[in-house]
């Protein structure tokens, strides 16, 4: 079976300029994910997918291979990675002629995943013969209870149950994707539905590997934990 590992990381970070190769405890953030990807020895290939000859530079020096560089039309603000994803791994299987029956995303904004989570993860997809796998953690806020919206002006719970819900310990067990680690099977990914199937699996991370840097504050915290 050939495993392809694909990192996406596009140019143009708004919050947090050039936010993929910013320096973290003296290396490249991309540089974590690479070498998880590497340590894990689960891959044929680590692929880069990237619109920026710089990132794609540092991405070649830590370990990862490159087989093209990223189109614009792909690299915009609200394109799809589901899409950055399938065109890499069409791209891989014509350059190295061959087919690539699993698929792995490892986001590049997760650095504080283990080796282990990627291969206790793929361990999980295999013994359940999933379609595909996300990885989350317990959602800090619950909709069944802490979570509120308005409806025609009136302030109500997300989620409604027919029993009352007093203590967040009483409320349905619900998760958040921590954008770590996704798996799918070859034609899952190129399915309508590539993501909430009958057999999709989850594999749940504690809140402290958890964390997806989309703002400073992310950072700041990501930084806290590594340390």
């Amino acid at each position: 079976m050939n495993i392809l590992c694909s990192i996406c990381a596009r140019s143009g970070s708004k919050e947090i300029p050039n936010k993929n190769i910013k320096n973290l405890y003296g290396k490249p953030l991309i540089s974590y994910t690479i070498e998880q990807a590497i340590k894990s020895k689960l891959f044929d290939k680590i692929l880069i997918s990237s619109d920026s000859e710089k990132i794609i530079q540092i991405a070649l020096k830590y370990g990862a291979e490159c087989i093209h560089k990223r189109s614009k039309n792909l690299s915009r603000d609200n394109t799809p990675k589901i899409d950055v994803i399938k065109n890499l791994h069409s791209k891989a299987e014509i350059f190295y002629n061959k087919k690539f029956d699993v698929i792995f995303d490892l986001d590049v904004t997760s650095p504080l995943r283990k080796v282990s989570d990627i291969k206790k993860s793929y361990k999980l997809f295999l013994d359940n013969n999933s379609d595909n796998l996300l990885s989350v953690c317990l959602a800090r806020k619950n909709p069944y209870f802490n979570m509120l919206e308005y409806q025609n002006g009136v302030i109500s719970r997300v989620k409604k149950l027919s029993k009352i819900i007093s203590s967040r310990q009483q409320a349905p067990k619900i998760f958040e994707m921590n954008a770590s680690i996704y798996i799918w099977k070859r034609n899952v990914l190129y399915s309508k539905n590539p993501f909430f199937r009958k057999k999709t699996i989850l594999y749940e991370m504690p809140f402290e590997r958890s964390i997806d840097i989309d703002s400073i504050s992310d950072w700041n915290l990501v930084k806290l934990f590594k340390k």
